[in-house]
């Protein structure tokens, strides 16, 4: 089942005893979805990719810019102006040549998200706008697939896990998008470069962990970090009976006709 240069390269992971081979088989078998290739998607795809994960889809639909590249460590000079989706495969396939990695260069929608999200055993939400947000916790729901999610603000960074073993979805936290203006994009307010770094890292140990079956996922609580003053808080957060989508009696059970942008107040 091993070869010896796999044998050699996940070593570290194997002597793990809550890892071992049988893990390591696991992470072999299975298959993480990516949405978003920036600041968070850099770190995160790179430690699934080198982790082992066997099957590794990419949904993004940006070039590379120069104004990335202070942040988004998956990329180089020479992959400015390039699609994200196909300088980020290259990259992961460089990086471990094991793992299979499938670029889809086209911005998550209504129309593809359910497809995309069936194929695979994990979502990780590693974008950056509201939409999008609420966009991959429903299909996440609908689809019913497990959601690791990470946003990044200036110096400060949230993770936490939806969506798994009954705990709560995206919108049990936040049943609203904020009023448009309220919060400013990274162009608007900036971003501390190495922040998707530590926020991201973080996505991809809840990942790992979901897909080893070890440890104490971040389901039900919310987990805050403060970039400057160098510390973390943790939320307890419950599913909400009244969610729309993951609720006793949901009123989303379909993801075609719902507009995004217009319920984030950006239509």
């Amino acid at each position: 089942m091993w070869s010896r240069e796999e044998l050699d390269r996940y070593a570290r992971h194997m002597i793990l005893p809550e890892v071992g081979p049988e893990g390591q088989a696991r992470l072999k078998a299975a298959s993480v979805l990516v949405v978003g290739a920036g600041g968070l998607g850099s770190p995160l795809l790179l430690y699934l990719a080198a982790a082992g994960v066997g099957r590794i889809g990419i949904v993004e639909d940006d070039v590379v810019d120069l104004s990335n590249l202070q942040r988004q460590v998956l990329y180089t000079t020479d992959d400015v102006g390039r699609p994200k989706a196909e300088a980020a495969a290259e990259r992961l396939r460089a990086l471990n040549p094991h793992v299979a990695v499938e670029p889809h260069p086209v911005r998550l929608s209504s129309e593809n998200a359910l497809d995309l999200f069936s194929r695979y055993d994990l979502v990780v939400d590693a974008s950056d706008n509201f939409p999008t947000r609420y966009l991959a916790n429903d299909a996440a729901v609908l689809a019913d697939r497990p959601l690791v999610y990470g946003a990044i603000h200036r110096f400060d960074g949230q993770v936490a896990v939806f969506h798994h073993e009954g705990g709560p979805c995206y919108r049990c936290l936040f049943p609203e998008p904020p009023k448009p203006g309220s919060v400013p994009s990274c162009a608007e307010a900036g971003v501390f470069g190495v922040l998707p770094g530590v926020v991201g890292s973080l996505m991809a140990t809840e990942a790992l962990k979901l897909l080893l079956g070890i440890g104490e996922p971040l389901s039900g609580r919310f987990l805050l970090y403060d970039g400057l003053a160098a510390e973390f808080r943790a939320l307890n957060v419950r599913r909400n009976p009244d969610c729309p989508v993951c609720g006793d009696r949901p009123t989303i059970r379909k993801l075609e006709g719902y507009d995004y942008e217009a319920f984030c107040g950006l239509g």
